[in-house]
């Protein structure tokens, strides 16, 4: 990435004001963006109207944008500067999350929709223009695809050798307190207003996006264009290359079955809690207790697994998962009548929900912080940067795959309860609903299968590779 001209300018703590002002509005997008995202399939069908299946693809289909555009989006950051990326993004960011807020209010006009303490719906499930929203989520799709590569580039820039490890360690500190403060958002405006809440929470993300430009705009100085910057067409051809090498892929497949299950976070758990444990729920707030379990865990969990190998701590982390949704699955088997936990009341899908996403969060810190390092040594001698721009590939076909499994799952076995003419017909039609998990659990234990005998293959065709250069070293 480029490499910026106000480096000399010094804040407090040794690091450059960039490089305050960048983790500051990375903070404020963090919060915009898992807020809104937390929430995206229940806005998606309780305000537009789109079923479970239509929702899940739209939301799986931004998740996967916001995965798979950022490498090519920072080569467009590298030709027009950083300050210049930035503006544009958050400028776009703005303009998407306000979209959200306002599109609404253009089908109330409509007569499609009518607003009260919760949203009354007017044939709006039979009305094309609600596919409008498209455009707008890929305005923020686009715009949050310069942040993720952006960002980061920039903490690269600003921080030297001596202080790199502390500064992406306040980098990633600012990615939790914004998701953390982003989702704790949801439930007091869905509390306070209803459904109407998931309306406006859009015009909260745009207020933060808002700020975030304007930091820019006033405190952020140019950057210099990096003059060996990628073109597009060179991008392509390094995913063409990753995509090819039979290797890697393989392994992107594997680590997309653990995301798979990690995404339903997102995509599955929110309805979920609420048509079986009730509107009183906060799925919102059972998601933070995620990244609050990966902060407290994955020094002690990296501490634990210095001396092991990455793959050994990666499958440490796989047969954790199909545990996880074990436990999400199993609330639904006990007594309907809420649990006394001392402090508060909650209903027992509530409770193993929780508990599931804690385990989650384990499995996360054992995974996450060795992938990286496990993929790099996959990839060919020299090369290495060049793969890792595209390790992500898991997230963008989990999001894709994720989401859309999650859609036709809630419908057959967890459906809208307002399609239902009775309460008793809907405890018939969701009776089997843990189902749903018992899928993402056998995924999750399919995936950690693979990895063990994934490893092992690799691990004889590297001794094979490594006799026959020998063989050939002595021959010569």
């Amino acid at each position: 990435m480029s490499t910026l001209s106000n480096t000399t300018d010094k804040a407090p703590k040794g690091f450059s004001r960039a490089f305050w002002i960048a983790n500051t509005v990375e903070l404020l997008e963090r919060a915009a963006y898992y807020g809104v995202f937390v929430v995206i399939t229940l806005y998606l069908s309780r305000i537009l109207g789109f079923d479970d299946i239509e929702a899940a693809w739209l939301a799986g289909s931004f998740s996967a944008g916001l995965f798979f555009l950022p490498t090519f989006s920072g080569a467009l950051a590298d030709k027009i500067g950083f300050r210049s990326a930035l503006l544009l993004a958050f400028g776009l960011l703005t303009i998407g999350y306000a979209g959200l807020a306002i599109f609404p209010a253009l089908l109330e006009s409509h007569g499609l929709v009518e607003y009260g303490r919760e949203v009354v719906f007017k044939g709006l499930d039979t009305a094309d223009i609600r596919w409008a929203i498209i455009p707008i989520m890929i305005v923020i799709m686009i715009g949050g695809s310069f942040i993720k590569a952006v960002i980061t580039g920039t903490v690269a820039c600003e921080t030297s050798e001596s202080t790199r490890a502390k500064g992406f360690s306040i980098f990633y500190m600012m990615v939790n307190i914004g998701s953390f403060s982003g989702k704790t958002v949801v439930k007091p405006l869905r509390e306070s207003m209803g459904d109407l809440g998931l309306v406006n929470l859009n015009y909260f993300a745009a207020a933060m996006t808002a700020i975030a430009f304007f930091c820019i705009y006033l405190f952020y100085k140019n950057a210099e264009r990096r003059q060996d910057s990628k073109s597009v067409a060179e991008i392509w051809q390094a995913l063409v290359k990753v995509v090819t090498n039979a290797r890697l892929f393989i392994l992107i497949l594997i680590i997309t079955g653990f995301w798979m299950v990690q995404h339903q976070l997102y995509a599955t758990m929110p309805k979920y809690v609420l048509r079986m444990a009730g509107e009183g729920a906060s799925p919102s707030w059972y998601a933070n207790v995620n990244p609050l379990v990966v902060v407290l865990t994955v020094g002690l969990v990296t501490s634990m697994m210095k001396h092991r190998s990455s793959l050994f701590s990666m499958t440490v982390g796989m047969f954790i998962m199909p545990v996880s949704a074990l436990l999400m699955a199993s609330g639904n088997m006990l007594d309907g009548n809420n649990i006394d936990l001392g402090f508060v009341q909650m209903h027992p899908v509530a409770v193993m929900m929780i508990l599931g996403i804690v385990f989650q969060g384990l499995a996360e810190s054992f995974i996450s912080p060795r992938f990286l390092e496990f993929f790099s040594l996959q990839a060919p001698k020299g090369e290495e940067g060049l793969y890792l721009g595209f390790s992500h590939l898991h997230s963008f076909i989990s999001s894709l795959v994720g989401f859309g499994l999650s859609g036709y799952l809630l419908s057959a076995y967890c459906p809208d309860p307002k399609k239902f003419a009775t309460a008793a017909e809907w405890q018939a039609a969701s009776a089997n609903a843990h189902y749903i998990w018992y899928v993402f659990a056998a995924i999750a234990l399919l995936s950690a299968i693979s990895l063990v005998i994934y490893g092992k293959v690799i691990a004889r065709l590297d001794a094979r590779k490594e006799a026959e250069a020998e063989g050939t070293l002595a021959v010569g």
